[in-house]
């Protein structure tokens, strides 16, 4: 079988040749689109069910908010594990379910689950909800909405969560890839109507009276349309509040033909929300920081350049003397790693040549051993891509060079040695007739050396197949590093009986036999060392 393809390999070389040329320009393809990240991602599957409750003490939130969701998810198919934190006012519950549902299908189950759970759930002690969509490494950019030297005393802590709430965060929004943007410190704004209990008495009113006001007096309604010299008009009744002045005027009850207005039971005022914690940096204080989510699966390198644009046209809507500060760059972790990565490839690949040219003693066959490690390397490529894994530093890492050659490097050596051997029997043949020789001889090497190769090459990938059953965050770890060795391996493999022969036949030429060599005497003094 391998000699037929070898020989078919030696007299289809046009085939040949389109086959590598594919594999090269499907591999450089297969770069641009394989997520590339600097660690694989090990978060399992798994759901949040997120409920806040602000004035509930954490027994409670235990007793009343928790426990009926998990009792509520537990029936879910799939289901592996449920875990929950209770806090004051917060309940968090994880549902982390088999792989094999993917993504949307959980989210979808415990969607229908909420429901239910909110029934059981007492009437203003909050609603549950999901968690985005994303896992452990989402976090791909942070930024403080800082301000420029000078413009520290313009811009109070409120203004700037103000501007983070209402500007940034919602223009940031929406970026291909992105889930959620998230804000931390400063002072969320308030508006505040703080009753003066003697004066809400002497009017004989309650609590509930002043919030049945601010409600009903804060809304818009619509009244249809009337119509009138064949013309319809809509009507729109516009009751919301735009400034803090109006608060004040909005009339809580009528006596006697008199109004009583909030200012006259209460004081209205700006303040800030409850703060259970606060942002510093750089040792200058208070500052507001967001915070970009990335949505699971997606490419981080095109979220990234995504998000930086957004970034850029975002500056420009702000006032002056603001601008962002980004703190964390998810694309600065990956371009060092990709670094890391890619020096660490070259540096074997030309450790590889050096080697193989010192040890073989010619270039040609050094070329051609040397030429097998970018088309390996393109073949992994073009099948993590296929398989959806991703580039990163386990993945790409585990490449050994040395081993992915070592059948290229047996065939070569073997088909080199014979053509030395037949020098003076092919320096009597014409050109014709010793490219024809040279191609049997190719053959013949290739085809007895081939079992030796292949067999090596299949060893290696069998010692990796236990990994292969690895499952949970083992498997995540190392599954992809196993995967992208054994890829390359087999294209190697595959290599090993279509193009090393093909180019073996076309670069290798009959080598002078000088036992004065640089090599040979390094052989001979590498033998006398080993030799008891």
């Amino acid at each position: 079988m391998l000699d037929k393809i070898i020989q078919f390999s030696l007299n289809n070389k046009l085939i040949i040749g389109l086959l590598v040329l594919f594999i090269t320009v499907f591999g450089i393809f297969s770069i641009t689109q394989i997520p590339i990240g600097a660690v694989p991602d090990i978060t399992n599957n798994q759901v949040q069910v997120i409920t806040t409750s602000k004035n509930l003490s954490t027994a409670d939130v235990e007793q009343f908010i928790t426990a009926p969701v998990e009792l509520e998810m537990a029936n879910l198919p799939g289901v592996e594990e449920i875990r929950s934190v209770s806090k004051f006012g917060l309940s968090v519950v994880t549902i982390v379910f088999d792989e094999d549902l993917g993504t949307y299908l959980p989210r979808q189950l415990i969607a229908e689950k909420i429901a239910s759970a909110s029934e059981k759930i007492p009437a203003g002690f909050g609603t549950p909800f999901m968690g985005p969509v994303t896992t452990g490494l989402g976090e791909i950019y942070q930024y403080i909405l800082d301000t420029k030297p000078g413009y520290a005393d313009k811009y109070s802590i409120m203004e700037l969560r103000t501007l983070q709430d209402w500007v940034v965060k919602r223009q940031l929004s929406g970026i291909p890839g992105v889930v959620e943007v998230n804000t931390w410190g400063g002072q969320l704004k308030q508006y505040e109507v703080a009753v003066i209990p003697g004066q809400l008495n002497s009017m004989n009113l309650s609590i509930s009276d002043v919030f049945h006001a601010l409600e009903s007096n804060n809304s818009v309604t619509g009244g249809g349309y009337i119509e009138r010299n064949n013309e319809s008009y809509f009507i729109r009744g516009e009751g919301l509040i735009t400034e803090i002045d109006q608060i004040a005027e909005i009339v809580v009850t009528n006596r006697n033909g008199t109004p009583v207005l909030v200012r006259d039971i209460a004081k209205v005022q700006l303040g800030v929300s409850t703060r259970f914690g606060a942002i510093t940096a750089n040792g200058e204080g208070e500052k507001v920081m967001g915070q970009i989510m990335m949505l699971k699966g997606a490419n981080a390198n095109v979220v990234m350049d995504a998000v930086k644009a957004r970034v850029a046209e975002t500056q420009k809507t702000l006032p002056e003397g603001v601008f962002i500060n980004p703190i964390l760059e998810r694309s600065e972790l990956i371009a060092k790693t990709t670094f890391t990565v890619t020096e660490n490839l070259i540096l074997g690949f030309l450790i590889v040549l050096f080697v193989v040219i010192l040890m073989l003693g010619s270039w040609r066959s050094g070329l051609v051993v040397a030429s097998v490690i970018p088309l390996c390397l393109f073949f992994a490529l073009s099948l993590m891509y296929i398989f959806g894994i991703d580039a990163n530093l386990m993945s790409l890492g585990a490449i050994d060079f040395g081993i992915i050659i070592d059948g290229a490097v047996i065939i070569v050596e073997f088909i080199a040695f014979k053509l030395t051997a037949s020098r003076s029997y092919l320096s009597t043949l014409a050109p014709a007739e010793a490219r024809e020789e040279t191609v049997k001889i190719t053959a013949k090497g290739a085809s007895k050396m081939m079992n030796s190769a292949i067999f090596g090459q299949l060893i290696i990938i069998i010692v990796f197949l236990p990994i292969l059953s690895l499952t949970g965050v083992e498997g995540k770890m190392f599954v992809p590093m196993a995967l992208a060795f054994c890829f390359a391996l087999i294209g190697a493999m595959i290599l090993c009986f279509t193009y090393v022969p093909v180019a073996s036949s076309l670069l290798l030429k009959p080598e002078k036999d000088n036992p004065n060599s640089f090599n040979k005497r390094m052989m001979r003094a590498i033998e006398n060392t080993y030799r008891p």
